[in-house]
């Protein structure tokens, strides 16, 4: 599903401010200038700067407009951690001593045509569907649907590729997380490919809002 225009116009500028090209306390330009540059109307052009407000990188100053805001440093999320269990990686993370609580729900399913198309299987071949769910001292966190070939719940790949970026997560993401459908959130989408690129596991994890923000990268994995 194409995300809003909104958004697409919000990560635009996002992108920029945490790159440092846009520098903090500067001025976006007007809703008006907005709307015109990307051939939207001004309902739009307002709801991207909601966006980036929500996201922490401007504030609205009456009358003067939009300012770009200082940023913290990035909690970046490590290759090294996606071979850790999320029980190991939020207990780490967590600062307060906060329990962290994992639930797993484990079904076989049969592929439909996207996910056929995807593992490069038969319409109807079996597949392994596990939906994690995480707390930390009983707040939601995160939430993951994972599909795996039978038998390759820790994958033998020998890539991992992923991409971190805020996007609109599937409703039910939306509801375990709290948060209103349509909302971006930040997301993960990660495949584990073989050294031919044929694909034996997919994962999308959603995250609660602020918990990290967004970066791409592809590694190669030791199976030694």
């Amino acid at each position: 599903m194409p995300e809003p225009k909104y958004v697409v116009i919000a990560n635009k500028y996002a992108a920029d401010i945490r790159k440092g090209v846009i520098p903090p306390n500067v001025w976006l330009p007007s809703q008006a200038e907005i709307a015109r540059e990307n051939g939207v109307s001004e309902i739009v052009a307002r709801k991207a700067i909601g966006q980036l407000r929500r996201w922490g990188l401007v504030k609205s100053v009456e009358r003067r407009g939009t300012q770009v805001l200082a940023q913290s440093d990035d909690t970046r999320i490590s290759p090294e951690r996606q071979m850790e269990s999320p029980e190991t990686t939020y207990d780490t993370e967590s600062a307060d001593g906060d329990e962290v609580v994992v639930d797993r729900e484990i079904r076989e399913v049969v592929a439909d045509q996207e996910l056929a198309d995807t593992f490069g299987l038969e319409v109807g071949a079996p597949l392994v569907h596990v939906v994690t769910r995480a707390t930390e001292g009983g707040r939601p966190i995160s939430i993951s649907d994972t599909y795996h070939l039978p038998g390759q719940a820790i994958p033998d790949a020998d890539y991992l590729e992923e991409e971190l970026a805020e996007r609109e997560p599937s409703a039910v993401h939306s509801e375990w997380l709290g948060v209103p459908v349509g909302e971006p959130l930040m997301t993960i989408k990660q495949r584990f490919l073989t050294s031919e690129d044929g694909v034996l596991m997919t994962s999308d994890v959603s995250y609660i809002p602020g918990r990290y923000r967004a970066f791409s990268f592809r590694m190669a994995l030791d199976r030694e």
